[in-house]
């Protein structure tokens, strides 16, 4: 687990970056530990010292039970999110329907 010292060496841009990962819903903690080095735990602690009460809250109970936030647990083979009606690129070139 890191040192409250070692997360508030952190710079502003990687604060507000991690709290951004740590908010979507498809970007899994282990995504966040591979960049910053903060496991699940840390980002738990990173994000009751960085946000108010009442968004740590809310945030906690967003993310109990989020399979997508675990590589894990997700159910998809492909990890990266494409829409139904994403065509493909052929020759440099977006398909048209």
């Amino acid at each position: 687990m890191k040192s409250v010292e070692e997360i508030n060496k952190l710079t502003e841009e990687d604060t507000d970056r991690i709290i951004q990962m740590a908010w979507e819903d498809r970007t899994p903690f282990e995504a966040i530990e591979f960049q910053f080095g903060l496991k699940e735990k840390d980002v738990i602690e990173f994000m009751r010292l960085h946000s108010k009460r009442s968004s740590f809250l809310m945030w906690r109970k967003r993310m109990s039970g989020r399979i997508t936030k675990h590589v894990q647990k997700r159910v998809s083979v492909d990890p990266r999110f494409k829409c139904s009606l994403q065509r493909s690129i052929s020759l440099n070139k977006i398909s048209k329907r």
